[in-house]
């Protein structure tokens, strides 16, 4: 028999990365396609008013904010449980295959018409995302060795897929949610996420040397379960809780997308196009759509970046992404100067918001789910990354709280408030850049001397 035919699926390769990452970026795609898809019409399902040909729960802005905000946080910080079920008692694949059981179950039972079985299908949902989000992200890092350089753009191809999924939901469940029927919409994310399911369960050939439980019986498993962490791990997991504040941070102003924003361009935007009126909804769809078409261009630009011998750490490139970031809330405080002046504002507003909030998150999040899988000792590998959604989950609640308040104080001064205000944390973290770097001990820019200093240290502390 042939080498080719005796060749293990696992360790095969596609376009010079892992199979595996293909599976997994189909399954996050479908997943993220149903999770986008409910979330663009979630608050504007809310606000309906129940006497309208398509109704919804006819709620007012603030309490549709105060519950998406809550909602989005809860999806985020059940990533916790999840990590740790999948520590401790699944693996990570094992907890992937439940939070997509359980995940279709929610968008199903959400795409049914009651309040009760709303309220059920959310429940549902926050349980899988706990359950698939935290251990299909660390999986990913599995999937190669600990210097390997293909490790980043892995991330960037993922981090494609969730917003492949991310630009097509709204604009297909946007558009039947909102001009056919709500439910209609919330069933088309309920048929995304059957697929994704699909593909995970019929990609497992590819996935069986990753996301397996530690094990007890192997004396290599054994001996990193039990053993205490080293001052390096030490200092590596203070690091990553740091940078946890910055991404709660990043979240907390970016997550005004699904709540403050779409609101803004339902009620308070201009949506003419050439006599069409665009779906509030669709604007959920540009964040993704930018994703996709620069992605490629922001990581070539930090590779050449970094060949220049410039700062490239993972670190400065969360920062700079928060300073971008920040610096696109001035088009929609202009957006707000236009409306109080005009009574409506420009769709370009929002788009050239959405252009910076994309640059900022390319910038921040593709890197930071990267940072992880090199800094996390491994066996708190998922619990770390469900810290890292929970962060994110807590970012969303206080996006929600921040969109409430835009009630009160006004939206040109929430969203000049953040531009100036974020800009200036991300500054003082680059101010602040040297001392954090000491404590990752290398773990970007000489991986082989650090792991040759922990397993010194390690030698020392068992003897």
């Amino acid at each position: 028999m042939s080498s080719i035919a005796k060749q293990d699926p696992s360790t095969s390769e596609l376009f010079g990365h892992p199979k595996g990452l293909y599976i997994l970026f189909f399954t996050e795609l479908w997943e993220r396609f149903s999770y986008y898809g409910m979330r663009a019409l979630f608050t504007l399902f809310l606000v309906a008013e129940t006497t309208s040909n398509n109704p919804g729960f006819g709620w007012t802005n603030d309490e549709a904010l105060a519950l998406y905000g809550w909602y989005t946080m809860l999806v985020y910080m059940s990533s916790i449980p999840g990590g740790w079920i999948a520590d401790r008692f699944l693996g990570q694949k094992k907890t992937v295959m439940l939070g997509g059981v359980l995940l279709c179950i929610g968008h199903a039972v959400l795409a049914l018409n009651s309040e009760t079985s709303f309220y059920i299908g959310c429940l549902f949902i926050i349980l899988g995302v706990g359950g698939l989000k935290p251990n299909i992200s660390s999986m990913v890092g599995g999937l190669y060795k600990p210097k390997d350089e293909r490790r980043d753009l892995g991330f960037y191809i993922f981090y494609m897929g969730i917003n492949i999924g991310g630009f097509a939901a709204p604009i297909i469940c946007g558009y039947v949610g909102e001009k056919i029927n709500w439910h209609y919409g919330f069933g088309l994310a309920a048929i995304g996420m059957f697929i994704g399911q699909l593909v995970y369960i019929w990609g497992q050939k590819y996935l069986k040397n990753v996301g397996n439980l530690i094990s007890k019986d192997n004396e290599v498993d054994r001996e990193i379960l039990t053993r205490p962490l080293t001052a390096i791990e030490k200092d590596r997991v203070k690091v990553l809780l740091i940078s946890f504040l910055l991404i709660i941070l990043f979240w907390a102003a970016f997550e005004q997308a699904g709540g403050l924003m779409n609101l803004y361009a339902e009620q308070k935007t201009d949506r003419d196009l050439f006599g069409w009126i665009v779906p509030a909804s669709v604007f959920q769809s540009v964040n993704s759509f930018f994703i996709i078409t620069l992605a490629t261009a922001v990581g070539a630009f930090w590779l050449k970046w970094k060949k220049k011998g410039k700062e490239a750490s993972s670190l400065f490139k969360i920062a700079v992404g928060i300073i971008i970031m920040a610096l696109g809330f001035s088009f929609m405080s202009a957006a707000s100067v236009q409306y109080e002046e005009t009574g409506s504002s420009a769709m370009y507003w929002l788009i050239l918001a959405y252009l910076f909030h994309t640059i900022g998150e390319l910038c921040a999040s593709p890197v930071s789910l990267s940072f992880i899988t090199k800094l996390a000792p491994l066996k708190y590998a998922s619990i770390i990354m469900g810290l890292y959604w929970a962060a994110t989950g807590l970012g969303n609640k206080i996006a929600g709280l921040i969109g409430q308040s835009a009630q009160d104080l006004g939206e040109f001064e929430i969203f000049t408030g953040i531009a100036i205000i974020w800009s200036l944390i991300g500054v003082l973290v680059i101010m602040l850049l040297k001392p954090l770097k000491r404590l990752t001990h290398g773990a970007e820019d000489n991986e082989g001397a650090a792991r040759d200093e922990m397993a010194k240290e390690l030698e020392t502390s068992t003897n």
